[in-house]
């Protein structure tokens, strides 16, 4: 028996696909930047042969992410104008996307240990006080004993990404909380199911702590090694009865 092995036509894309497409040839370019004015409803259709109401959907998606804002002005001098995604904007997409991605757990551990020993790297050397303090508020937290397993996820996410964003890294901070919460409902059913709660529970505080106390001496290799340890048997920990 053969098998047709010619692949299926690419779909041709949506007229405000069109629109979306050009604006991000444009910005990736270089030829527009925060503070410029995307050209006028009726110009940019006339472009990109394309109808006036494709333009408008394509604006009402690029408003939803951020990237655009519709200023009205007297004498013509409104428009679209292209903005600076806010931090919590991009971070809100990303959580989005890498939980709905279905991601294999792996990947996911392969990523969080990267990013997360770059970032206690960098928390070693730029953590402030008021960082530290923070993320030593969330230990104490954690080592309640009555502390209730959701609870304790809730603290634990926030533990993480509370160093990156020690790190002084922006990106790397987005990028962490990004993919620790989409991480928050595994981790839960795991805590739920796991069948030693105690021994479970007391390796983490350890494992937070121990990190915790390499950050606060700056020694960002050990921070870094802690850390890699911790993901990666952590998560052997949690799923050894599943």
């Amino acid at each position: 028996m053969t098998v047709d092995a010619t692949p299926a036509p690419a779909r041709a894309p949506k007229a405000y696909e069109i629109v979306l497409a050009w604006v991000d040839e444009q910005i990736l370019g270089g030829r527009l930047a925060v503070g410029d004015t995307l050209p006028a409803e009726r110009e940019l259709a006339r472009m990109l042969e394309v109808g006036r109401g494709a333009v408008r959907e394509a604006v009402r998606t690029l408003e939803a992410q951020g990237v655009v804002r519709s200023a009205v002005g007297a004498g013509g001098a409104g428009g679209t104008i292209i903005t600076a995604v806010p931090s919590g904007a991009l971070g809100r997409l990303l959580r989005l996307h890498v939980a709905l991605a279905n991601f294999p757990v792996p990947d996911v551990l392969e990523v969080r240990v990267s990013l997360e020993s770059l970032s206690v790297r960098l928390a070693a050397t730029n953590a402030t006080p008021e960082h530290l303090a923070s993320i030593e508020e969330l230990l104490e937290r954690m080592s309640d004993p009555d502390i209730d397993r959701v609870t304790f996820n809730d603290c634990d996410t926030a533990f993480h990404v509370a160093l990156a964003s020690a790190a002084g890294n922006h990106l790397a901070r987005d990028f962490t909380a990004a993919i620790r919460e989409s991480m928050r409902l595994p981790i839960l059913d795991a805590f739920r199911s796991v069948g030693r709660w105690e021994d479970v529970v007391d390796k983490l505080r350890a494992d937070h702590r121990a990190i915790y106390e390499a950050v606060a001496a700056g020694d960002g290799d050990a921070a870094a090694q802690i850390t890699e340890e911790h993901i990666r048997s952590a998560w052997r920990l949690i799923t050894a009865d599943v």
